[in-house]
This record gives C-alpha cells, sequence and structure tokens, in this order.
C-alpha cells in the first residue's frame, strides 16, 4: 500500500526540532552516501522549469527518494510537485508525499542548522536577525532558527510590501524598504529570493556578518555579488553542485572557492569560521538526502498516528 501525505498531513505531523536533528545526523552521515545524489533541471515551453532530485539515499536507511518539482515564478505556491519515497528492499513506493511542504522545511531548517553553526553566536554580538524574501523557505529558516538561538532584532525586506508586513508580525520584526537597509541592521542575514541579479554587494556587508543564501539554486539565479562570495568563507552543502547550479555557476567560480561542506562542520572536521571578524556565507542548492530524511520521518509519524490515505496503485 502507499500513504498519500498532503501538506495539511505534513503540517500537523512535522516538528521543527525532530526535523533539525534528523537533517543534523544526515550531514554526519551523507558524505559517505553512495551512489551521489543527481540534481536533474530542464527549461519548458512554459514559464518554468522542470526539476528532479534523485536518489536521495543515506547510510542506514533502507529507502529512497525520488523528487519530481515544477518551479513557476509566477504561479502560488510557485514550486508544486512529489516525492515518491520508495522501499530499498523491493522497490516498493511507500509514500506520495507534497513535495512543496518537504523542500521548503527541509530547506529552511537545514539553513537554521547552518546558520547557528556559522554564525557568530549571540553572545559574541549576533543579535539582529535580517531576511530579504519573506517566503515559504525563510519562514521555516527563522521558526528553525528560534529553536536553536535567541535574538532582540528581526528586520524584514520584500518585493512585496503586504508579505513584508505579514512576516514581521508573526515574528515580532519590523520592515525596511531595501535589502542594504537589512544588510545595515543585521548580524545575521537570510536571503531566499527568486533574484537574478545580486542584491547585496561588497560594500554592503561588514566583519563578522554571516549571510545564508538560499535562493541561488539553479543557472541565473544571483543573492550576492560574487565579490562577497570571493571575500567570505563561504560554506556549501556540495561544491561541485553548487559550482554547477548554484551561487558559484552564477558567479563563474570555481567549487575550490568553497572553504569546506556543511558536513564537515557537522562531524567537526571543518571550521564554520575561523575568527569573529571573519565574514561568512552559506549558499547551498539541497541534495536529495534531506528529502529522504524528512519523508522517512514524517512516513513514521504517519503510520503510527494514522494519518494520510492509502492505496494500491498496483489493484
Amino acid at each position: 500500500m502507499t500513504r498519500i501525505l498532503t501538506r495539511t498531513d505534513l503540517l500537523e505531523l512535522l516538528d521543527p526540532s525532530e526535523c533539525i536533528e534528523v537533517l543534523r545526523d544526515g550531514f554526519a552521515v551523507s558524505a559517505h552516501s553512495s551512489p551521489p545524489g543527481r540534481r536533474v533541471r530542464t527549461d519548458l515551453p512554459f514559464p518554468g522549469t522542470a526539476t528532479a532530485l534523485l536518489p536521495g539515499l543515506l547510510p542506514g536507511t533502507d529507502a529512497y527518494t525520488v523528487k519530481v518539482n515544477a518551479k513557476f515564478p509566477g504561479a502560488v505556491p510557485s514550486l508544486r510537485g512529489v516525492i515518491c519515497l520508495h522501499s530499498g528492499t523491493d522497490g516498493a513506493l511507500l509514500a506520495l508525499i507534497d513535495s512543496a511542504t518537504i523542500t521548503a522545511w527541509r530547506t529552511g531548517l537545514a539553513a537554521a542548522l547552518a546558520t547557528d553553526l556559522i554564525a557568530r553566536p549571540a553572545g559574541d554580538g549576533a543579535r539582529t536577525v535580517g531576511v530579504i524574501g519573506a517566503g515559504a523557505q525563510a519562514e521555516l529558516t527563522v521558526r528553525g532558527l528560534r529553536t536553536l538561538r535567541s535574538w532582540d532584532r528581526l528586520v524584514v525586506h520584500d518585493v512585496d510590501a503586504r508579505r513584508a508586513a505579514a512576516f514581521a508580525r508573526r515574528h515580532g520584526g519590523t520592515v525596511v524598504s531595501a535589502p542594504a537597509e537589512v544588510a545595515a541592521a543585521a548580524d545575521v542575514v537570510v536571503l531566499a529570493t527568486w533574484s537574478r541579479e545580486p542584491l547585496l554587494h561588497l560594500e554592503d556587508v561588514r566583519p563578522g556578518q554571516h549571510l545564508t543564501s538560499l535562493g541561488a539554486d539553479e543557472p541565473g539565479k544571483q543573492e550576492i555579488a560574487p565579490e562577497v562570495l570571493l571575500s567570505a568563507r563561504l560554506i556549501v552543502d556540495d561544491a561541485a553542485l553548487v559550482a554547477t547550479h548554484g551561487a558559484l555557476a552564477t558567479a563563474g567560480l570555481p567549487p575550490s572557492t568553497a572553504a569546506a561542506s556543511l558536513g564537515e562542520v557537522v562531524r567537526g572536521d571543518a571550521l564554520g569560521r575561523s575568527h569573529g571578524r571573519e565574514i561568512t556565507v552559506y549558499a547551498p542548492v539541497g541534495l536529495p538526502w534531506q528529502d529522504l530524511a524528512l519523508s522517512r520521518l514524517v512516513l513514521q509519524q504517519a503510520e503510527a498516528a494514522g494519518r494520510g490515505a492509502t492505496v494500491d496503485l498496483l489493484a
């Protein structure tokens, strides 16, 4: 039987703290996953793109995922798709899961984990958080970061002023009118936009500041200028993929620009930052195993709670 889990099912079952812990565990062991995950993307003869991530694999997990997403920037929601969770024993389709929700949660919460590990601690002066792009991924990053650290002030900017205001009301923040104003006020900046032009340049950032850039997840998308990436200590999720699909690809920079992967930081094999005045950047593209980590977790919870419809697709 295949269990079908909708957005409503996921929102009632998922917990940010639990998700962060399975993502932390995944980053610790993901380097040993074989074969490596692949990201396949194509333009469409419509105003959107199609992306597939496969296979989502983690050592010790007898299952894998295949995710197919459609990204249409003008649609609401802009990302739609499905995650297929398969048994690693016989290939049985265990679950069909809304990918938009899983993608927002795993991207946003992995970013929260990375931000907490790399940014200066609040006790060292990182007391203001800034958000550029007040969408679903920033929402989950802020929610996840709240479980990991505290701060005194939140500043928000979005091209949609109403969305920025709603985000600020939910999280007790203040709206500002431009990305540079966010960077001027914040010690930690989360960018999660569709931008194809740099929103922050070297003159906008300062020593000790941390930037998490989630929007540059496919070729052509760019949130941070190349000179910032070159001046900062850059942490990524996968250097080769980021140089093919992400922030390094658009900037024309090689994989060696990255100082370390988040997995290395989680394992203690590399530093997130080497000193308090260092500018740091986390710029991921998202990895297939992250879909598996959250899909497996939520399937176990759904089975225990009796949530989701079940269907025999082979009937």
